[in-house]
């Protein structure tokens, strides 16, 4: 009984040894982040996001799309092996394992994200499953560029991506007649689409709806950090 107090404090020292490392250690190494600039006299980055952008990233994480969207592309170092095309000299293409930078070579990002990427985020949304394709810089992709691409992707995942597995969000639009003329915001839709509404009503995105794409669009690695610049 004499050795309860050293075994007691043991099972502390136990407990609170990982924390101090985790969380203590983190915000010693991390906690002072602030924006930086890539160069002397360039812009400092990251930037504040617009409220509206703020407002579609609580539509984002109600609606569960941090379950299967990550927003941490892998660093310039982590390479794996994927097949890719490789042109010999005498100009003939084969498909070969490569060691390539993955999210850099699927076009989902020019560098991988880092911790001051994150500075302005109360609750950085890195995720942890890939169901979909990482979206840290789906702002800068063609496809944002589009605001009904990505409203249609949102609506019926299937009429831009076929075979998406990608639930749709219909209920995030709504169909209502329409007026004199139609709505300046409504959807364009392929004549072939299954869920078109009845002739003479339209598709119409809801405030959270357009939140959300706002979010998406402000969701931008175009910038480089003094520890992250854009792959060669």
């Amino acid at each position: 009984m004499k050795n309860l107090p050293v075994l007691y404090c043991g099972i502390l020292f136990l407990l609170i040894a990982p924390w101090c490392g985790l969380i203590l250690g983190s915000n010693v190494q991390l906690g002072g982040l602030q924006p930086g600039a890539a160069s002397e006299g360039d812009p400092a980055y990251p930037k504040v996001a617009p409220g509206i952008a703020e407002q579609g990233r609580l539509v984002y994480v109600a609606d569960g799309c941090v379950y299967c969207h990550t927003q941490q592309t892998r660093p310039d170092s982590a390479e794996i092996l994927l097949n890719q095309n490789v042109t010999a000299k005498d100009g003939k293409v084969t498909v070969e394992p490569v060691f390539v930078k993955p999210d850099i070579a699927r076009g989902w990002a020019k560098r991988g994200t880092v911790a001051r990427d994150y500075v302005f985020q109360t609750r950085p949304l890195v995720g942890f499953l890939r169901n979909g394709p990482d979206l840290a810089d789906v702002g800068s992709r063609g496809i944002s560029t589009d605001p009904n691409w990505l409203m249609l992707h949102l609506y019926d995942p299937q009429i831009k991506r076929p075979g998406s597995i990608m639930p749709p969000f219909r209920f995030l639009f709504t169909v209502q007649k329409i007026g004199d003329k139609p709505a300046p915001n409504a959807l364009t839709l392929p004549p072939t689409e299954a869920v078109r509404p009845p002739p003479g009503y339209e598709v119409v995105p809801t405030a959270r709806a357009e939140a959300l794409i706002a979010y998406l669009r402000s969701l931008k690695l175009d910038y480089e950090l003094p520890e992250a610049a854009f792959a060669p």
